[in-house]
């Protein structure tokens, strides 16, 4: 049984994460803006299921949350950061405040939280950080600009801490998923002023993600079940791409990123200072 500390746990891949680990017997704290909107597993998993009231914008809320988790259940064993949403606007149309309100929610909010566990996880010499990160992280598209920017600082960021912190005994994944039946492209979807040379792209873009609304291939349940597998594993891997959509354009981009280095290495090898200088 783990303590299991979940963002946004009120709907799409939170919600379906937090059910999966109640269902597989362990306990939950769900951390939401709304704490009304978990009532339901909190009355069927009595002692299992903690609600906390959470704002990733918030800077106190960090250390408090994994305060309670502690406090509840004793420790920490794994944290989901789950919570966060997007902004389709080509980089020109992000306003100023677009642009600090994602940073905040999807990098300077996550890594809040990931430092105050880690301090608790440090203490115990174990534990696990999964965070949902997003194929835009790595293989972008024409209005995802600061979502996606957003996405892969906060992979680094985690990259560089799962170093820092193997020797004690904590693993990091960076969940990547395609796209996954879940209210992303609706309700969590910001948009920006469209400028009209950007109709071919982000308009596009943005039509075929309407487009997909509903119909996204992947499911939120499964990826639950195989993100709750994760957490059992002795080994994890550090980034896990979810769905056939992520798994071919991840690939694409491997490929895409290796002809790149190798036709313009005979020009980029040459730089360095000559042997013995």
């Amino acid at each position: 049984m783990k303590t299991i500390l979940i963002t946004g746990a009120s709907t799409g891949f939170g919600r379906a994460i937090a059910e999966e680990s109640l269902n597989r017997g362990h306990q939950v704290v769900l951390a939401v803006r709304n704490p009304e909107s978990v009532a339901d597993l909190a009355a069927r998993f009595p002692g299992k299921a903690h609600p906390i009231r959470f704002d990733l914008t918030n800077p106190a809320d960090a250390e408090r949350a994994v305060r309670e988790a502690v406090d509840q259940f004793g420790s920490l064993d794994v944290l989901v950061n789950n919570a966060g949403y997007g902004l389709l606007a080509a980089l020109e149309e992000s306003t100023d405040e677009q642009l600090a309100r994602n940073l905040e929610t999807n990098f300077t909010g996550p890594f809040r939280l990931i430092r105050a566990a880690l301090h608790v996880m440090r203490g115990q010499k174990s534990g696990h950080i999964i965070t949902l990160s997003a194929i835009a992280a790595y293989a972008n598209h024409p209005g995802f600009a600061v979502y996606g920017g957003a996405k892969a600082a906060l992979d680094a960021a985690c990259d560089a801490a799962a170093q820092e912190t193997a020797a004690l005994g904590i693993k990091f994944t960076q969940v990547i998923p395609g796209p996954f039946r879940t209210d992303f492209i609706g309700r969590s979807l910001d948009h920006a002023t469209r400028l009209p040379d950007y109709e071919a792209t982000v308009g596009k873009f943005g039509g075929f993600l309407s487009k997909m609304e509903g119909k996204q291939p992947g499911d939120p349940a499964k990826a639950a079940a195989a993100i709750l597998d994760l957490m059992d594993a002795e080994k994890p891997p550090f980034r896990f791409v979810l769905g056939n959509y992520g798994t071919t354009t991840f690939g694409r981009k491997l490929a895409s990123i290796e002809a790149e280095l190798n036709a313009w290495k005979e020009k980029g090898l040459p730089t360095d200072f000559a042997p013995g200088s």
